[in-house]
């Protein structure tokens, strides 16, 4: 049973910059893809970026040239997340597949004044 397990959320200015952490109980080249996703206050969850295992990268227009999706050579996967603005407030999710979906328990990004 693979295990996902976020961290680095938290409250920022607008403006400002996080790095969410995604570990894996497996190495994430394990995988075909990870990725991140997030659900905003009362809408829907949305792709935010994804990795393929050969490095491979996409991004949501939405985040393009702000947001950057990196891991390291293990378990975790990152995102670093500059120049946030207020409507990049959600709960960011980590996700991978290998038959089955696989989410982390989500972290909270708030982007306030």
């Amino acid at each position: 049973q693979v295990q996902l397990v976020e961290s680095g959320g938290g409250l920022v200015q607008p403006g400002g910059s996080l790095r969410l952490s995604c570990t894996s109980t497996e190495s994430i080249f394990s995988f075909k893809v990870m990725a991140w996703y997030r659900q905003p206050p009362g809408k829907e969850r949305e792709l935010v970026a994804s990795m393929t295992a050969g490095g491979s990268t996409d991004y949501a227009d939405s985040v393009q040239g702000r947001f950057s999706i990196s891991r390291n050579t293990r378990n975790t996967l990152f995102l670093q997340m500059n120049s946030l603005k207020p409507e990049d407030t959600a709960v960011y999710y980590c996700f991978t597949h290998r038959g089955v979906g696989y989410w982390g328990q989500g972290t909270q990004v708030t982007v306030s004044s």
